[in-house]
């Protein structure tokens, strides 16, 4: 009686490898009748019991899925990656740990084609602006081929350029844990007929030269990325708000860089938006240390120092810039703002003043005060018009100014130019 029992489950067993065996050729004949989709039915309706199965069969079960969904993937079901690409690794799995390779060699195979599959449908996404599928593309790459970090790299370029910056954030931290370093040699040579130079692989570049089609050989290397990307982690982190996360990156950066002005102004941006314009200005002074020419950075140090209506630093900064660059109109209007505040600044005082003697004096002093400030205003935008006489900002402050100052010539002067 227990004979039969045994007899009856071995069976069972081969019942159902017999009934497995059986989906699995009808799926390969469907896939190679041109029929993904009847492939595809057939063999996930194995999918149940195929764990029951022995590893010959489940290797063969999971070899045959993986070339259905590259099939379906090939003819544009972007859907059908994932699971091609699990499948094909289930295979090596398997076979790897019973050291039966059977498929292993055709599925490595079929796994480098997915891969130029993958990555050539991501360049696709990232034409189209999906950016989001065309990261996944190049993770899913990633992970078949480890040890093409670059297409980690890439994923993650995708994504911030989608504007996802949690998954951007997942993979620049996986790109740190590797440690990748993206640096390496480009080589090109000049083409004897066409004189251009082109970019080739090493080997292919030697034989060209060797031939005599290409000459000049020219070995180029591409500097490393991680700052790029410890620069990009903090920026990401300033985008979803975690301020703190993001100085911490920073400051990171910068022991790596110390000398990146770039990297100097968004940490400097930073404490800007967080209200910290004390260490705004302090980092724009580094800033300008290594760059002194840059006009930009000393009008910026100029707006900040306006804010705090500290006028004396802002011109210091405004004369700066337009020195380095005499057409910078924005620096020639702030500045002029400079001492038309200063200026408005005093009629409070002027119109709190009584009527005695005393304080006629004081209203008449104060008075000349503040016109000797609103014409020093015109007078920097006057200069500012030699250089650009058609700016309207310029000719409109400039006419506000002279009504300001009662002086009806040169407001009407100004009107004339302005079409009024």
């Amino acid at each position: 009686m227990k004979t039969r029992i045994i007899m009856l489950a071995a069976l069972s067993l081969s019942m159902v490898g017999f009934a497995q065996k059986n989906e699995i050729k009808t799926a390969e004949k469907a896939l190679k009748d041109g029929d993904a989709n009847a492939a595809k039915t057939a063999i996930e309706g194995a999918m149940g019991s195929v764990a029951a199965a022995d590893t010959k069969v489940q290797a063969q079960y999971y070899f045959t899925r993986g070339k259905v969904y590259a099939d379906l993937a090939k003819k544009g079901d972007n859907t059908a990656f994932e699971n091609a690409v699990s499948s094909f690794q289930k295979v090596l799995e398997i076979e790897g740990s019973t050291g039966k390779e059977k498929y292993t060699s055709e599925t490595n195979q079929y796994l480098a084609s997915l891969t130029a599959d993958l990555v050539n449908s991501a360049v696709e996404d990232n034409g189209n602006k999906k950016f989001k599928e065309a990261a996944e593309k190049l993770y899913m790459s990633y992970k078949i081929s480890p040890k093409d970090t670059s297409y980690l790299y890439y994923a993650a370029g995708s994504a911030v350029n989608g504007g996802h910056y949690e998954d951007a954030l997942k993979y620049y931290n996986e790109l740190q844990e590797v440690g990748y370093d993206g640096s390496g040699v480009v080589y090109k040579a000049t083409n004897v007929e066409t004189g251009q130079v082109e970019e080739m692989d090493k080997i292919q570049r030697e034989l060209m030269v060797k031939s005599g089609t290409y000459k000049d050989p020219i070995d180029e290397r591409t500097p490393s990325k991680q700052a790029e990307i410890v620069k990009n982690v903090a920026l990401i982190y300033t985008q979803l708000k975690q301020n703190d996360k993001a100085l911490e990156a920073y400051k990171a950066a910068r022991q790596n860089n110390p000398d990146d002005v770039n990297l100097i102004l968004n940490e400097a941006n930073l404490y800007f938006s967080m209200g910290d314009k004390d260490k705004f200005k302090e980092l724009m002074a580094e800033a300008i240390a290594l760059a002194p020419d840059n006009a930009d950075l000393h009008y910026n140090v100029g707006v900040i120092s306006m804010e705090q209506e500290n006028y004396e630093d802002a011109r210091k900064s405004y004369n700066k810039a337009i020195e380095l660059n005499p057409g910078y109109t924005n620096a020639y209007l702030n500045l002029s703002t400079t001492y038309v505040n200063e200026g408005n600044g005093l009629i409070d005082e002027m119109n709190s003043l009584g009527n005695s003697r005393a304080d006629i004096a004081k209203y008449d002093e104060l008075k000349a005060k503040k016109d000797a400030l609103f014409k020093q205003g015109a007078d920097i935008l006057e200069k500012a018009l030699t250089t650009n006489p058609d700016n309207q900002s310029v000719l409109t402050q400039l006419k506000n100014i002279y009504g300001a100052m009662g002086d009806n010539d040169n407001f009407m002067r100004i009107k004339k130019l302005l079409g009024e």
